[in-house]
C-alpha cells in the first residue's frame, strides 16, 4: 500500500511541489478513470461491457502469454464483486481507481524470469520491458541494478567456480579430483586467493554482454515481428537466442581470457592483459576463439529448457496455488527462475565441458589438440558419459547462493536507483 500511494502521489504532484492538492488529485482521479476505460475496452472484445474469462486469454495471448481458462477465471475473480464471474465496467473502476496499474500487461510483469538472478551463465534469454519501462528509463535501471547483483553473486561464488573449471579440466579417471581433494590443491598452489583467480575477467565482462544482449534482443524481435504485433514465446525463444549468440560471439576471448586464468600456475599471468598477449603471441588470434563451436551450440538445449521449464512451473503454481492474485511472491518466482535454469544447465553441460577443455588444450602437456568431435569421443572412451559431467557438483552447489545473493543486491539495488516495485 506504501508503494501504491507513493506512485498515486508521484502521479498527481503536476507542480512538483512535493504536495498533492485537492485539485491535482481530481485530475489524477479523472485521468486514471480514462486510462482504466480504454484499459476495460481493449479487453471487451465483444463489446457487451463486461470482461469474460475467454476474452482475458485472448487478450494475453495476444501479449504473448497463454493461460488457461480456469487461469483466467481467477483472476476474474479477485475482480468480481457480484459472483457472475464477468466484470462489468464499475466493478472494473471501483477495483483499479486507487490501483496506478492501468495495463492488462502488469500481469505478466509479476512472472518475469527476473533480471536480478545470476547463477553466473549468461544464456538466458532477456526480460521483456514494457514501453513504459523503456520511457521512463527504468530499463536501464533495472539491467544495472542486474548487473551489479551479478558481479557481487559471481564473486561470492567464485571458488567454486574456479574448482568447476578446474575439474572439467583436470579430473580425469587417473587424476581423480574430488571437491575437497580440489580446494586443497588449489589453495596449496596459490593461497587461498587463488580461489578468485579468474573472477575479475568474469566480472567485467558483464556489463558488455548485456548491452549487447539487450540491443540485439530488441532487434532480432523487431525482425521477427510486425509492427505493432506482441512477441510469443516461440518468437522471444529464437530472438533471445540470436541475441545470446550475438552477445557470445563479440565477448568470447574474455571467456577464454577467463578460463586460462583460472586453470593457470601462480605466476603463469599478472592479470588479463598479460595472459591476453601471450595467448597471442605464442597462439596467435584463432585461440581466442577455441571451444566457441560447443559454446554457441550450448546456447539452444539451454535458453530452450530453461524457458520451457519455467512456463511449465507458471503454469502449474497458476492452474494448482493461485487464489486470490495471480503475484506468486518471492520465494516462488526464486524457486521457479534457479530450477528453470538448473534443467537449463544440466542440458548444455556436456557441450560446456568441451567447451572449457578446448580453450584449456594448449595449457595441459601431453594433450592432444583435438576438435569438438574428437574431444567428446576421447572423453566417452577414456571416462564414459559420467566424463561429461566433471565439475558439475561444485556448480550445482553454487545456484542456490548465486540466487539468493544475487536477488538480495538486485532488490537493493533497485531500491537505491528508484526502480518501482512490479
Amino acid at each position: 500500500m506504501d508503494h501504491l500511494s507513493s506512485k498515486i502521489f508521484t502521479t498527481g504532484d503536476v507542480n512538483k511541489d512535493g504536495k498533492l492538492d485537492f485539485e491535482e488529485f481530481m485530475k489524477y482521479l479523472k485521468d486514471h478513470e480514462k486510462q482504466m476505460k480504454l484499459a476495460f475496452k481493449s479487453l471487451d472484445k465483444n463489446n457487451d461491457g463486461k470482461i469474460e474469462a475467454s476474452e482475458i486469454v485472448q487478450s494475453l495471448q495476444i501479449l504473448g502469454l497463454t493461460i488457461s481458462k480456469q487461469q483466467a477465471e481467477l483472476i476474474l475473480q479477485s475482480i468480481d464483486a457480484d459472483g457472475t464471474m464477468t466484470v462489468d465496467w464499475n466493478e472494473w473502476r471501483d477495483y483499479f481507481l486507487f490501483n496506478p496499474v492501468t495495463d492488462i500487461e502488469e500481469i505478466i510483469r509479476f512472472w518475469k524470469h527476473s533480471t536480478g538472478i545470476d547463477i553466473g551463465d549468461s544464456l538466458t534469454i532477456p526480460d521483456e520491458f514494457t514501453e513504459d519501462e523503456k520511457k521512463s528509463g527504468q530499463w536501464w535501471r533495472q539491467l544495472l541494478a542486474g548487473g551489479v547483483a551479478g558481479a557481487v553473486s559471481r564473486t561470492s561464488t567464485a571458488p567454486l567456480d574456479r574448482l568447476k573449471v578446474m575439474m572439467q579440466v583436470h579430473g580425469s579417471k587417473s587424476e581423480k579430483m574430488n571437491i575437497y581433494g580440489g580446494f586443497r590443491q588449489m589453495v596449496k598452489e596459490g593461497g587461498i586467493c587463488s580461489l578468485w583467480r579468474g573472477n575479475g575477467t568474469n566480472v567485467i565482462k558483464i556489463a558488455p554482454e548485456t548491452a549487447v544482449k539487450f540491443w540485439a534482443y530488441e532487434q532480432y524481435k523487431k525482425l521477427l515481428t510486425e509492427e505493432g504485433q506482441k512477441v510469443g514465446t516461440f518468437e522471444r525463444f529464437v530472438s533471445g537466442s540470436m541475441a545470446g549468440a550475438t552477445a557470445q560471439t563479440l565477448i568470447y576471448p574474455m571467456e577464454v581470457l577467463k578460463t586460462r586464468l583460472a586453470v593457470g600456475k601462480t605466476g603463469q599471468y599478472s592479470g588479463m592483459f598479460d595472459c591476453a598477449k601471450k595467448i597471442l603471441k605464442h597462439e596467435g588470434m584463432g585461440a581466442f576463439y577455441k571451444g566457441y563451436i560447443p559454446n554457441l551450440l550450448g546456447i539452444i538445449p539451454y535458453a530452450g529448457i530453461d524457458l520451457a521449464v519455467y512456463e511449465l512451473l507458471k503454469s502449474h503454481w497458476l492452474d494448482n496455488f493461485a487464489k486470490d492474485s495471480v503475484n506468486p511472491g518471492v520465494m516462488v518466482l526464486l524457486g521457479c527462475g534457479a530450477l528453470s535454469s538448473t534443467c537449463g544447465q544440466l542440458a548444455s553441460y556436456p557441450l560446456a565441458l568441451v567447451r572449457t577443455r578446448m580453450q584449456a588444450q594448449a595449457m595441459v602437456e601431453g594433450t592432444p589438440q583435438l576438435n569438438m568431435i574428437g574431444l567428446f569421443r576421447r572423453i566417452i572412451s577414456k571416462e564414459g558419459i559420467p566424463g561429461l559431467y566433471r565439475g558439475i557438483t561444485p556448480n550445482f552447489m553454487k545456484v542456490l547462493p548465486a540466487v539468493g545473493i544475487s536477488y538480495v543486491v538486485y532488490e537493493n539495488m533497485r531500491q537505491t536507483l528508484g526502480v518501482t516495485q512490479k
